[in-house]
């Protein structure tokens, strides 16, 4: 029998959020090793990229107002919450210059920080940041990376290439592939 893994991904307001598609046609791909469920939770910069009206209708895709929605009174359920309890793990890919700022200074002003300020650290929370080389070489870039990773989160590099801006450097998300292998190597390591 083939195991199930419950993977949340996060979307943050930069152009490659353009794979997001991409990722979870391979993540559903039956030659994966498990059975992934997705559930993908968007910024509003992020919308800006996606065409939400392509992602498979199995995928659930939420948003800041389906946090709003959900709770009206005391009991009712906490959507940040509930996502960090329903996931085995959490893929933010990719992570904007802004939303990585926010994380490591624990701003939590969306649903997408919200889940992050929530989680639980003994879960696995993988990391694909993204960005233009001239914000991915400022200093202040490595050190929000590395306190994430003191926390025991994981980055998946960023890749140098020509972006979409037409500068060539660093800064650009890993590819796809990248993400999914470090993604199932992380599952093999703590499952």
């Amino acid at each position: 029998m083939i195991p199930e893994r419950n993977v949340l991904i996060a979307a943050t307001g930069s152009v490659a959020s353009i794979k997001l598609l991409p990722l979870i046609s391979e993540l559903s791909n039956e030659k994966q090793p498990y059975i992934f469920n997705i559930k993908v939770i968007i910024t509003e910069h992020a919308k800006h990229f996606i065409e939400t009206d392509q992602v498979p209708a199995h995928v659930p895709i939420l948003t800041d107002n389906d946090e709003w929605l959900a709770w009206n009174k005391r009991g009712d359920p906490v959507l940040h919450i509930d996502l960090g309890k329903w996931a085995d793990i959490l893929v933010i890919a990719p992570l904007s210059a802004n939303s990585l700022a926010k994380i490591a200074t624990g701003i939590c002003d969306n649903l997408v920080m919200c889940v992050v300020r929530a989680w639980d650290l003994e879960k696995p929370l993988l990391f694909a940041p993204a960005m233009n080389t001239r914000m991915y070489d400022h200093p202040i870039t490595r050190e929000q990376i590395d306190k994430l990773i003191s926390w025991g989160y994981k980055e998946i590099p960023c890749i140098s290439k020509t972006l979409m801006c037409g500068d060539t450097g660093n800064g650009a998300m890993a590819e796809v592939c990248a993400i999914v292998e470090a993604l199932r190597a992380v599952l093999q390591l703590s499952m």
